[in-house]
């Protein structure tokens, strides 16, 4: 919460320097402590159903999807909108960790079923990177369960997220040898290495506050032709443009404390590990595309981190942190 807190003043400040917009960091930092809270309660609560119902909550949303969440097809291959990558990588995390929650064996196995059935209505709806994220949460899932030291494999979520957002900075930069950009463009919307160029020049020329919340499509001279929404579609690029150095670390260190939440929980390592691989993939969509400007994701997100370290009242044999 102190985290959470931080995020929402550091944006106030900002906005107020440069007469920005807070209005959707605010949304999305409400969005996720309210997202967290009542998972954590609906997991002591129901630690199989409350993730299960999520589960069947993201897989609805998919499936209707682009009539509820706004989009555009400009953003292939994430879908109609970074939410449709990020939400089936986020009911499938939640259907494992409901799987691994419960003892009967046939309540596990549909609750797979419903993992799969996630994965394959993304490929149906057009979103390959939700489709190829679901997958790799099942596989990082089925994986957990043999793992017996949970600490290595947060640590190594963490550095997948890390150099994700490190080869976007890169990228950016034009520091990779080669040209990535063309690879780039081949497979993301036209203008997106554009749009992280600008983010980073923004950024550097204010690197203390950046240029205020909400201010980088009237500054980018790409954001206001390329895109509609006048974002980078890099969350990292994002903060470091339009809140400085200091955002960037607000945000790097609220996915850190949920990593260490959920080394922390004393829910079983499969579940945590699970819950882990699904917001590391969230992070990864996120560092490409725009998947934290939709209060449906940054909500879900919370449910999930709540979920997975909640106390269950009984019924679950708790494991700890392992290292």
């Amino acid at each position: 919460m102190i985290l959470l807190g931080a995020c929402a003043a550091w944006s106030l400040i900002t906005a107020a320097v440069h007469d920005g917009r807070p209005e959707g960091v605010l949304l999305a930092v409400l969005a996720t402590a309210a997202g967290y809270a009542v998972g954590r309660i609906s997991g002591a609560l129901l630690p199989v159903a409350a993730p299960g119902a999520g589960a069947a909550a993201g897989l609805a949303l998919t499936v209707l999807m682009p009539d509820v969440l706004p989009g555009h097809g400009y953003l292939a291959p994430l879908g109609q909108a970074g939410a449709s990558a990020a939400l089936p990588a986020l009911a499938t995390g939640a259907a494992c960790c409901a799987a691994w929650s419960t003892s009967v064996p046939a309540l596990r196995l549909g609750l797979r079923v419903l993992a799969v059935a996630v994965a394959l209505t993304a490929a149906a709806v057009g979103s390959a990177i939700g489709c190829l994220a679901s997958v790799a949460v099942l596989l990082c899932s089925l994986a957990a369960g043999s793992m017996r030291h949970r600490g290595v494999g947060i640590a190594g979520l963490a550095l997948v997220a890390f150099v994700t957002a490190g080869a976007v900075w890169a990228v950016a930069a034009g520091a990779l040898p080669g040209d990535p950009g063309a690879a780039l463009e081949g497979r993301f919307a036209p203008h997106r290495l554009e749009l992280w160029q600008d983010a980073l020049r923004l950024a550097r020329s204010a690197p203390g506050l950046g240029v205020g919340p909400g201010r980088f499509g009237e500054l980018s001279t790409t954001g206001t032709r390329a895109l509609p929404d006048g974002k980078p579609h890099s969350a990292p690029l994002q903060q470091a443009s339009e809140q400085g150095v200091v955002g960037v670390l607000l945000l790097a260190a609220t996915f850190c404390w949920v990593l260490h939440a959920l080394w922390r929980t004393p829910r079983p390592t499969p579940v945590a590990l699970t819950a882990g691989a699904a917001l590391t993939a969230l992070a990864v969509i996120a560092s490409v595309g725009n998947a934290l400007s939709f209060t449906t994701v940054t909500a879900g997100a919370g449910l999930l981190a709540g979920w997975a370290t909640a106390r269950p009242w009984a019924g679950e044999e708790a494991d700890g942190p392992r290292l």
